[in-house]
C-alpha cells in the first residue's frame, strides 16, 4: 500500500519585514525557517504566544504576504520556491563566500489556489462582525465566482464609462475632465483622473445618463471604478482581472465609507479615490501588503477635503482624491510610505480606517453645521 501523499508541504519558510530605525532597515524575523507537511484529512494546529507569527504564517501561505524564502507546494504543486538549497540534514548549502546556492526559482499566480486555500481566523468578534477587512476583502476578489457579481460589475462599467465620454465630448460644468487632457497630455495617470471628473462633470451638471453608485453616491461609484478600467485598458487587462480588480475598488471603498455614515462634512472622494488605488494596486499584481500601504498613504494625503454639496466642483476634487489614490500606490512602489504618528496615521491599515472614520463621523460634526450656515448665507464671523 503506498504511502498518501502530503497535501501541503512546508520547508525552511522565512517571512522577514523591513522595520527603519534612524538611516537603518534591520529585518523582523516574523517566520524563520519552519517547516511543516499535512496529508488530506489532517488537522495541524500552530501553538504560541501572541504575536509569535501564527497568523503570519497562514498569510504568508495564502501569499498576502511575499514569502521572503522558502518553498511551499499544495497538492503536488510549486506555489513558491526561493531557490535555496538544503543539505539532508537541514543545513543551508553555501558558496565560498558564504551565500547561498540557488537552484531554480518558483513563483506562481495564486489566484486559483485561493479558492481551495482560506484562512479561518480565530479572533471570535471578528469573526462575528460582517464588515470586511481589507485582508478579507483581497481574499473574496481573489476567489468570489465572477457570475455572483457580473451583472452589477458589467453596468458599472457600461453606465460609467458612457456618463465620462459624454462629460469629455459635451459642454458641462467646469469642464475639469477636458481641461485635465488639454494641460496635462494623454498618459495613463491623468486619463484615469480625466475620466473620473468628465463623468462628475456631466452628473453634476444635468446629463441624464444613469451610473452606477456606490456607497449611494454617483460621484462615489465613478471614482472607484472609472480609474480601474481606463487602467485595465493600458495594461490589456483581461476581462476577469478588470472584474476582480473593480471587486476590490468597490469593497475598499464601502469599507472606508461605512464607518463615516451617509452623511459627513468629509469628502466622500477621498474614500472613493483610496478605493480606486487599491483596485489598481490589484491590477498590477498587488495584494494585501501593497494595497494595505496604498490605502493608508491615500487617505494620509488627501483627508483634509471637505464636502461642500453637490455641484461643479465635485469634478475637480474627483481627480485629486484619485491623484492620492495613484499617488499612494506609486509610493510603496518605491519604497516609501507614511508611518503610524505620521499625522492622523496610525499603525496598520484597520486603525488608520477607524481614525479617519472617526474624524470624519465625529471630529466634523461642527465642521458640517458651519458649511450649511454659510451656504445659506448666514453669517459665520462675528
Amino acid at each position: 500500500m503506498s504511502e498518501e501523499k502530503n497535501l501541503l508541504e512546508v520547508s525552511h519558510l522565512k517571512q522577514y519585514f523591513p522595520v527603519h530605525q534612524g538611516f537603518k532597515t534591520i529585518p523582523l524575523k516574523a517566520v524563520d525557517d519552519i517547516s511543516f507537511a499535512i496529508k488530506p484529512g489532517e488537522t495541524l494546529g500552530l501553538v504560541g504566544e501572541s504575536g509569535c507569527g501564527k497568523t503570519t504564517v497562514g498569510r504568508t501561505l495564502l501569499r498576502l504576504y511575499q514569502p521572503t524564502a522558502g518553498r511551499i507546494v499544495f497538492d503536488g504543486k510549486v506555489l513558491f520556491d526561493s531557490g535555496e538549497q538544503y543539505d539532508e540534514n537541514g543545513k543551508l548549502i553555501v558558496d565560498a563566500n558564504g551565500k547561498p546556492v540557488l537552484g531554480k526559482k518558483v513563483d506562481v499566480d495564486m489566484l486559483p489556489y485561493r479558492r481551495q486555500m482560506q484562512m479561518v481566523f480565530q479572533d471570535p468578534y471578528s469573526s462575528l462582525n460582517p464588515r470586511m477587512t481589507v485582508e478579507d476583502i483581497i481574499v473574496f476578489a481573489d476567489e468570489v465566482d465572477l457570475n455572483d457579481v457580473r451583472a452589477p460589475i458589467a453596468r458599472q462599467i457600461e453606465y460609467n464609462t458612457a456618463i465620462a465620454e459624454a462629460g469629455l465630448t459635451g459642454q458641462y460644468g467646469a469642464a475639469i475632465g477636458k481641461i485635465l487632457l488639454d494641460s496635462y497630455g494623454d498618459s495613463v495617470q491623468n486619463r484615469a483622473k480625466a475620466w473620473a471628473a468628465a463623468g462628475s462633470d456631466a452628473r453634476m451638471n444635468g446629463c441624464e445618463k444613469p451610473v452606477v453608485i456606490n456607497s449611494g453616491s454617483g460621484n462615489q461609484g465613478m471614482t472607484a471604478s472609472l480609474p480601474v478600467i481606463v487602467y485595465a485598458r493600458e495594461l490589456k487587462a483581461s476581462e476577469e482581472q478588470l472584474y476582480r480588480a473593480l471587486v476590490v475598488s468597490n469593497l475598499v471603498t464601502i469599507h472606508l465609507k461605512t464607518g463615516i455614515g451617509s452623511l459627513s462634512a468629509y469628502c466622500g472622494a477621498t474614500s472613493a479615490g483610496a478605493g480606486a488605488g487599491a483596485g489598481i494596486c490589484y491590477l498590477y499584481g498587488g495584494r494585501y501588503d501593497e494595497i494595505a500601504h496604498t490605502v493608508v498613504n491615500a487617505l494620509a494625503i488627501n483627508s483634509g477635503m471637505l464636502c461642500d454639496g453637490a455641484k461643479a466642483s465635485c469634478a475637480a476634487k474627483i481627480a485629486s482624491a484619485v491623484e492620492a489614490g495613484l499617488l499612494g500606490m506609486q509610493m510603496y512602489r518605491h519604497d516609501s510610505q507614511f508611518y503610524g504618528g505620521d499625522g492622523i496615521v496610525v499603525k496598520g491599515v484597520e486603525n488608520t480606517i477607524r481614525a479617519v472614520s472617526s474624524i470624519a463621523r465625529d471630529g466634523m460634526r461642527e465642521t458640517d453645521n458651519e458649511i450649511i450656515r454659510l451656504m445659506i448665507g448666514e453669517e459665520t464671523v462675528k
